[in-house]
């Protein structure tokens, strides 16, 4: 990563106002310490899933990928997100984070979500927003490309880059499959973040900054940016 594009990202992104910071609140808002937690796609260490220690009942993570044997104190599930196994009714909140652009079943993964909430239970998402650039160039690009290309702009382990989809990535994709499943949209708001593909080069860096500047200026362009954090609740 170039030194210059960090001090870049430390001077115009403020750490509490990155999606993930705003995910994570959302959550939080929503979660009560007598609840079931589910982090849908929460990954080999369900790092997100961590963080929410103390603050619920119960923390479910469902995930695909094989887990690190160090995680311990949670309910960790090797399964599909279309066929979790978890009972009906059994969960107060799913989150999911930066794994709905990879699902290629949405009404499946909806229906699931929506079978194992608790009437009145939230869905939380953030996912990549398919209008986004990085997201129209990684659509252009053959997945089997994708791992390559990660691991050199954001230095993250091939092993971690997953196939993706963009099926349920945007404002009407979401409305229509929330409807579809019995679920009510609460909220869906467009969220922006440092350009981190551009993170190896500080040039490229400050120019994606100033677009990233700009979008976030103009509400009508407020569409262009890089997320979509999705608050839906079971109908009751």
């Amino acid at each position: 990563m170039s030194p210059w594009a960090l001090r870049l990202a430390d001077k115009y992104y403020p750490n509490e106002s990155h999606p993930y910071r705003l995910f994570e609140r959302r959550v939080l808002e929503l979660l009560r310490p007598d609840q079931v937690l589910v982090d849908a796609g929460c990954g080999r260490s369900a790092p997100v899933l961590q963080r929410f220690r103390g603050k619920a009942r119960e923390l479910v993570g469902i995930d695909l990928v094989p887990f690190d044997s160090s995680v311990s104190g949670l309910n960790l599930i090797h399964g599909d997100l279309v066929r979790t196994g978890l009972p009906d009714e059994s969960v107060d909140v799913i989150m999911s984070r930066s794994v709905m652009e990879h699902i290629t079943d949405p009404p499946a993964t909806y229906s699931e979500m929506n079978r194992i909430l608790r009437p009145g239970g939230h869905f939380i998402f953030l996912t990549a927003n398919m209008w986004d650039y990085a997201s129209l160039i990684s659509k252009l690009i053959p997945n089997r490309f994708h791992s390559k290309i990660v691991a050199i702009t954001e230095g993250r382990e091939e092993k971690d880059v997953f196939p993706v989809a963009y099926r349920t990535n945007t404002r009407r994709a979401i409305a229509r499959f929330a409807s579809q499943t019995d679920f009510e949209v609460l909220s869906l708001d467009y969220l922006g973040q440092y350009p981190n593909y551009f993170l190896f080069n500080g040039l490229l860096f400050l120019i994606a900054t100033g677009y990233e500047k700009l979008v976030d200026r103009i509400r009508p362009l407020h569409f262009l940016k890089g997320w979509i954090l999705a608050t839906l609740r079971k109908r009751a």
